[in-house]
């Protein structure tokens, strides 16, 4: 197949499953390749998503990688033949390709948990939040590239408003819920609009007080999206150097951990929504 022309986060993850596959066998590039009628050159592109791979090519690699696993091999034919143009198609060469990429990824996860410390989740942001996020974040940035970005955070949310919305649990710290990165109406306008999907079934959250013993944080934001197949699950690390897409078995191991840890020090899903009007009542 020709070469890819945008590598994506689920291109690039198809190849690194094709080569943990063979890397498991002790199956070495070359010799890969060879049972494809290819050439070590060929291996390395498919591998790293820089050309494609057909349906026929992924069922032959995995009986040869003797993988017995016919979701995991179903759900990588999946991937190989997905040929997608998702609304973030649009903002290609417009926005940087973590964007893209997320959403991508959204869009095709079967649940989605996240933990925010320091802003709402986008998931959940208003208009006027997004756009005051950005402005501080990015003060270099024109009107001309914040416009897009909050466009694009508002079109994310389509994953959890849909026909056949992705289920979605987020925990929040009150501190996220607190600070006003805009105003006090923008705030208040905030509160209320995650007490409204909250109510329209579109989220489960739960809040860790500021006051809670036993959370001491989690480092960054971060994001823990399930595969079709447990094996292809993703993380998301989100810090200030930018966002991190996780695939390794040890790595989504210890989000899962992290996640239970912290989902013990968060109130329930209906204290956490009493919570939230308080501190509406309080703004």
């Amino acid at each position: 197949m020709p070469p890819k022309r945008h590598l994506t986060a689920r291109r690039v993850r198809l190849g690194a499953e094709l080569r943990k596959l063979r890397e498991a066998t002790g199956m070495k590039a070359r010799e890969a390749a060879e049972l494809l009628g290819a050439d070590s050159v060929q291996m390395s592109q498919i591998e790293s998503a820089v050309a494609g791979v057909s349906a026929e090519r992924v069922r032959r690699l995995a009986a040869h990688y003797a993988c017995s696993d016919e979701a995991l091999i179903e759900a990588l034919v999946a991937m190989a033949t997905d040929r997608t143009q998702g609304w973030w198609e649009e903002y290609r060469g417009v926005l940087p390709s973590v964007f893209l990429d997320t959403a991508e990824v959204e869009h095709h996860a079967t649940f989605i948990r996240e933990v925010v410390v320091t802003h709402v989740p986008g998931l959940l942001q208003t208009t006027d939040y997004a756009r005051a996020v950005f402005a501080y974040m990015r003060p270099e940035l024109p009107e001309s590239e914040v416009v897009p970005r909050v466009e694009h955070r508002m079109r994310r949310r389509g994953v959890i408003e849909g026909d056949a919305p992705t289920p979605y649990e987020t925990i929040v710290h009150e501190f996220a819920l607190r600070v006003r990165v805009a105003d006090r109406r923008a705030s208040l306008a905030q509160l209320g609009f995650i007490l409204g999907k909250i109510d329209e079934g579109h989220a489960t959250l739960r809040v860790i007080p500021i006051d809670q013993d036993g959370f001491g944080g989690t480092g960054a934001s971060m994001m823990y999206l399930g595969g079709p197949v447990p094996k292809l699950d993703t993380g998301l690390r989100d810090s200030p150097t930018g966002t991190a897409f996780l695939d390794a078995e040890p790595q989504l191991e210890h989000l899962r951990t992290l996640l239970r840890r912290v989902e013990k020090a968060s109130l329930d899903p209906v204290a956490s929504r009493d919570f939230i009007h308080r501190l509406a009542k309080e703004l």
